[in-house]
Formats: structure tokens, sequence, C-alpha cells
């Protein structure tokens, strides 16, 4: 262990039991600071309209009288399957055209 580490661990065996939470977190953002940005993300930046309740309202109306629709099904539906399904969730995003990334630049949101 390079001293460094030998010192950081010192330091940490120093802290008081109340203040290692705290430090737990200001590691995790250093370690993995994608992560912390997804777990500090608002859930949604768009508020719920009354269509939104609408629909939302329907589609449990339609699962009170019907199962839910499996996903191989739904994908199916678009010649896909969940083999292709997972090789998605894999892969990077395309880049987005240049006119989109100048719009998001100076704030814009896509959608």
């Amino acid at each position: 262990m390079t001293a460094s580490r030998e010192h950081a661990h010192e330091l940490i065996d120093r802290l008081p039991e109340a203040q290692l939470s705290g430090l737990i977190g200001f590691l995790k953002t250093i370690v993995d600071p994608v992560a912390a940005a997804l777990r500090n993300a608002p859930l949604d930046d768009k508020p719920v309209t009354v269509e939104d309740r609408r629909t939302i309202a329907a589609a449990d109306e339609w699962l009170r009288h019907n199962d839910p629709i499996p996903l191989e099904e739904v994908l199916g539906d678009f010649g896909l399957t969940m083999t292709d399904w997972e090789a998605m969730g894999r892969a990077p995003l395309p880049e987005e055209p240049e006119e989109l990334q100048e719009k998001n630049d100076n704030g814009a949101r896509n959608g």
C-alpha cells in the first residue's frame, strides 16, 4: 500500500462515526461521477399535465380488466427479440446531428 493510501486510511480511522456516511457519499461521487449525477438527478423535469393524468387513469382502468402485455410480444410487433433488446441496452447512443447539439448547448431540450 502506498504512503498516500496509508495516510488516507489513518485519517478515515480517526473520523467520528457520524461523519463516515458523508465521506462515503463523497468518495462514491469521486469514484463514479456518472452514477452520482444520476442518483442526484430529478426524476422528471416536466410537470404532469391533465392529459397525462387522463392517460394514466385510462391505462390503470385497462389493466384492471386485462393482463399486461409481455415485453416479448411488444418487441415482436417491431420484429425484435429479447436478445435485440438487451443488445440495444448495451449499445452507446448514436451521435446527435450537429443542429440538435447546438440547440442543446443553448439550453433547449430534445423531445
